[in-house]
């Protein structure tokens, strides 16, 4: 029997937690797409608890992640060696998936290979976050990087979700940007460990090896196109199980970059000006593909959410539910 030609990738490493996570990721992608196989790369603590749990039946693949390659930097620099499917997703864990990605996986199927960002990177992209980044303009520091790299452009990618159908061009990615980490001295990219981050950031290496191999980005914003949205608390209404779900995205692009401030009270404040002025606050409501909890300050209700299903699988598989007659007393007279 041939093997699948479209499947999901995850990864999982450290606390029994983030194992957690994949299970109520996959467990949201299933209410959407029930057929395309799914890959787990883990430690064997996480495979230990999956089968004590009899979870382990969430994925068609379970294969062990060794000790070099689990890290950030090791899994994304390194997808060619976890490419389990001919058309590979690689995804995140802090992903929960809201409608059916059939139409996107038609449109990845364009591509060797792509992940989501914008083709144009900011100024804060691997660069300080704060008042710092005015010396990076001012001094040209981002055009100095890109010179000494012998590049023209930095795109910005997102990798929560990247696609990899070519394998060769996928070692080639994978090569190129271990090749850009490697020079970080000769860049104005900040480590991502000096932001009180445990890891050490991929992002702007990948921009920096499909900028050099010349690939599409796949667009992250494009409205009810989206790949993924951010999740932000004051932009998405929806129930605890993430069954139904409704999203506010701004449509200037400016105006929803203000979801990135961590103050409630602020960020809500600024998005009330900016409604009150004319084509600046507009915005669409809609249920994206999927919602990214990318943002330190919004992890919380991914975590929660990610609890409450696991103990809720848990109980199910040790207590199965039972199946009862809808008329008791027609079966027991059989």
């Amino acid at each position: 029997m041939s093997s699948p030609r479209e499947g999901y990738v995850l990864h999982s490493y450290g606390p029994d937690r983030y194992v957690k996570h994949v299970v109520a990721s996959v467990h949201t992608l299933r209410r959407h797409d029930p057929d395309r196989p799914v890959a787990l790369f883990c430690p064997q603590h996480h495979r230990d608890l999956l089968e004590r749990r009899g979870l382990d039946a969430h994925f068609d693949v379970l294969e062990d992640l060794p000790r070099e390659y689990r890290s950030i930097v090791g899994f994304k620099h390194h997808l060619h060696r976890f490419k389990a499917f001919e058309r590979s997703l690689f995804v995140d864990a802090d992903i929960v998936w809201c409608r059916n990605p059939d139409p996107l996986w038609r449109q990845f199927a364009a591509f060797p290979f792509t992940a989501t960002g914008l083709q144009n990177a900011d100024h804060f992209f691997g660069g300080p976050k704060g008042l710092g980044v005015v010396a990076d303009v001012l001094l040209g520091r981002r055009r100095r990087t890109l010179r000494r790299l012998g590049l023209t452009r930095l795109p910005r990618v997102q990798a929560g979700v990247i696609y990899a159908q070519d394998e060769a061009c996928t070692r080639e990615v994978d090569e190129a940007a271990a090749a850009f980490l490697e020079r970080v001295d000769e860049t104005h990219f900040r480590s991502r460990l000096d932001e009180g981050r445990s890891e050490e950031t991929c992002e702007w290496s990948l921009a920096l090896a499909m900028s050099k191999l010349d690939l599409h980005v796949f667009p992250w914003l494009q409205g009810r196109n989206s790949p993924q949205l951010d999740y932000i608390d004051s932009l998405t209404t929806h129930d605890p199980d993430f069954q139904e779900v409704s999203y506010r995205l701004y449509t200037n692009r400016f105006v929803y970059s203000l979801r990135g401030i961590s103050s409630t009270r602020l960020r809500s404040a600024l998005l009330g000006l900016a409604e009150s002025l004319p084509g600046v606050g507009e915005y669409m409501e809609l249920t994206p593909y999927a919602l990214h909890f990318g943002w330190l300050h919004q992890k919380h209700a991914f975590q929660q959410f990610a609890e409450r299903t696991w103990s809720r699988l848990v109980a199910e598989r040790t207590h199965p539910r039972q199946v009862t007659s809808p008329n008791p007393s027609s079966a027991s007279a059989e």
